[in-house]
């Protein structure tokens, strides 16, 4: 554990850390993965999308890291989060003492003393954001907080060490690798003796650490010290644009204070009665983590090319706002009554899509930006030797049918949650319509955005049915203007053709022209295609148990049978379609599978209540991006599923 040689993923030889193995701190901008051997490995700066600082997560230790452990070889640990908080508490135990690491991404929040403040639903859901480059002194976050404008232009990474009993000495190693570690920045010593500061620069981006006397050891920097019972001892990495003066060092006691405030009060918000209360409170609030405070730009995970099969190369950069993904997200964050999101979002997405409809994306950046080219990293050896690492996502590119009816779909449960109507919403969600009609009759690259030849999906023709479903209820329901009686007859024109062109042998099928099942057509009930009962509904779910459940968990699609993805190589269950089935069980009284399977999934969950995008049933391992949206919107769904089932009547 001391040192960094021959680290791969911080782990001692060539096995990467498990995936299971990181824990997440996150600042609502940015988020960093934390290992159980104490070393932060990913971290990007300042944005969650940024070039990263800390990249041994995709290589090795050469690729940046700060570790932070005991350098007793024998020294154990536990963690846990601070309640309903992102500040890690890792527990080390060593032969001669006890101490705790306290990790958080510092949230700043100057609007009133944080042990005194408090904010009413009204307070919240009335607040906007405003972007970084603001002119004005302050912007208001989407939680109706306001951070001073200094505050956006630097980012505090805090690790606080905390004696709990005898002594305990530690060592740290900090290696900085500038844009994904293709930039060694300029490091010297700045300071003094009694407060030593570390400053690393490169390009626009600058580095100040106020981690204590550290000594140079090649291109990295090491430092020891011992905290003894009852002492604490603060370590902080403070990023800000290096055009600028390096801000002061904040004050450690006021800022944890402040963060973990910050997000007990979001989280003291949701309302959960049902099972697996404390996953789903997690899920919520990891939801929240992916967020940016600033733009409202829901990133679909933390990370890039972590894979979805080890050695292969499906591996993806997930650091995005799918349209897709994010709509899923705010319906569950709609059912647990956060409508100001839905306000937020509703403003982000205005500004993402601005001009011609036909123009849309399936992904942004978190703020709307739309150059999203996909390149390799040839630098980075891959986590567990899965080349290439790539940034961008060529996924942007492709046309996916069923997106703008996730979009409709939640902003139409937005309206009838009660979130206030804009006076661009209904035209803007006017031109969204028009986009599906303009596109009718085109195959696309469905859900999953397969990489080999479009086809007619059936769950993307669903949700162009839905879009038009929605547009149509808007419109009777509520009054909008709009060719009415030409998207009603759409609407009935399309449904006649899926289930004349969808269903083969009694079931839903993947697409037109093909027998095969995809683990998507658990959603079509969900959107009031059918009814979770109907005849086609329940063949389907049975054919999906036959062909797609592994080890006891749904594969999205067959991989080896008439596959349509275009990519070489399997991959593992994907926890969001398990999560569905579970749903589908509980809303048709197989409820004792329900909690079976239910219980089964939420097992994976690593010790502080995270999933990745994927699981091997045959390694045990996590798969993929991590922490992933889609499996943990899936999880809260699934939950609140069972918590319904279990208040009817038997």
């Amino acid at each position: 554990m001391k040192g960094d040689a021959g680290l791969r993923g911080a782990v001692p030889g060539n096995r990467p850390t498990p995936i299971e193995d990181y824990a997440l701190l996150s600042d609502c901008r940015t988020a960093a993965l934390v290992s159980g051997r104490g070393s932060i490995d990913w971290l990007c700066l300042p944005r969650l999308d940024s070039a990263s600082v800390f990249g041994a997560l995709l290589g090795t230790a050469e690729h940046g890291h700060w570790t932070l452990c005991p350098s007793d070889p024998n020294a154990t640990c536990t963690r846990r989060y601070d309640s309903d908080t992102f500040i890690l508490i890792t527990r080390w135990e060593t032969d001669s003492g006890v101490a705790e690491v306290h990790d958080y991404l510092a949230i700043h929040d100057t609007t009133a003393n944080a042990d005194t403040k408090t904010e009413t639903d009204a307070d919240i859901d009335n607040a906007t954001d405003t972007d970084t480059d603001t002119d004005t002194d302050t912007d208001t976050d989407t939680d109706g907080t306001r951070a001073n404008s200094q505050d956006t232009n630097r980012t505090d990474l805090i690790r606080r060490v905390v004696g709990v009993s005898g002594s305990v000495h530690f060592e740290q190693t900090l290696r900085f690798r500038f844009d994904y570690a293709r930039a060694l920045p300029w490091v010297r010593q700045i300071g003094s003796r009694e407060h030593p500061e570390l400053l690393a620069i490169e390009g626009p981006d600058a580095v100040l650490a106020r981690c204590g006397h550290l000594d140079a050891a090649g291109t990295s920097h090491r430092g020891s010290f011992t905290v003894e019972a009852d002492q604490h001892r603060d370590l902080a990495i403070t990023w800000f644009p290096s055009h600028l003066p390096a801000p002061p060092a904040l004050d450690a006691e006021a800022s944890i204070q402040t963060t973990r405030n910050w997000w007990q009060r979001w989280a003291q918000r949701i309302e959960h009665d049902g099972p697996h209360r404390d996953l789903v409170i997690r899920s919520l609030l990891t939801l929240r983590a992916l967020t940016n405070r600033n733009t409202g730009g829901i990133a679909a995970a933390a990370t890039t090319s972590l894979p979805e099969e080890f050695g292969g190369s499906r591996n993806w950069d997930y650091r995005f706002v799918w349209l897709r993904d994010a709509a899923l997200t705010l319906e569950v964050l709609l059912e647990h009554g956060f409508v100001h999101i839905a306000a937020h979002w509703r403003d982000w997405l205005l500004r993402a899509v601005a001009g011609d409809p036909a123009d849309l994306q399936i992904m942004y950046g978190l703020a709307g930006e739309r150059d999203l080219l996909e390149r390799e990293l040839p630098q980075f050896p891959g986590y567990a030797d899965s080349r290439p690492v790539r940034i961008g996502n060529g996924a942007q590119q492709q046309y996916q049918a069923d997106v703008v009816g996730e979009v409709l779909v939640t902003l139409s449960a937005a309206r009838e949650a009660g979130l206030e109507e804009a006076a661009i919403s209904w035209p803007l969600e006017r031109a969204l319509v028009q986009s599906v009609l303009e596109r009718f009759d085109e195959p696309d690259y469905g859900l999953w955005e397969i990489r080999g030849e479009p086809k007619f999906f059936v769950h993307s023709r669903v949700m162009m049915w839905a879009a038009l479903d929605r547009a149509v209820q808007a419109a009777e329901a509520h009054g909008f203007k709009g060719p009415v009686d030409h998207w009603r007859n759409l609407r009935g024109q399309l449904r006649e053709e899926i289930l004349s062109r969808g269903v083969v042998d009694g079931h839903f099928v993947q697409h037109y022209d093909t027998d095969e099942v995809d683990a998507s057509l658990l959603l079509l009930p969900q959107v009031g295609f059918c009814a979770i009962d109907d005849p086609r509904m329940l063949a389907t779910v049975a054919k999906i148990e036959r062909d797609l459940m592994h080890h006891g968990f749904l594969r999205r699609y067959r991989t080896d049978i008439g596959s349509v993805d275009g990519l070489p190589g399997s991959e593992s269950p994907f926890l969001a379609c398990s999560f569905w089935l579970v749903e589908h069980y509980a809303c048709t009284n197989r409820l004792a599978e329900a909690h079976e399977l239910m219980d089964r999934l939420c097992a994976l969950a690593n010790d502080v209540g995270l999933l990745s995008e994927e699981y091997d049933p045959v390694a045990r391992r996590q798969v993929g991006n991590f922490p992933q949206a889609f499996s943990h919107l899936a999880l809260v769904r699934a939950a609140d599923a069972l918590a319904r089932a279990n208040l009817k009547p038997r």
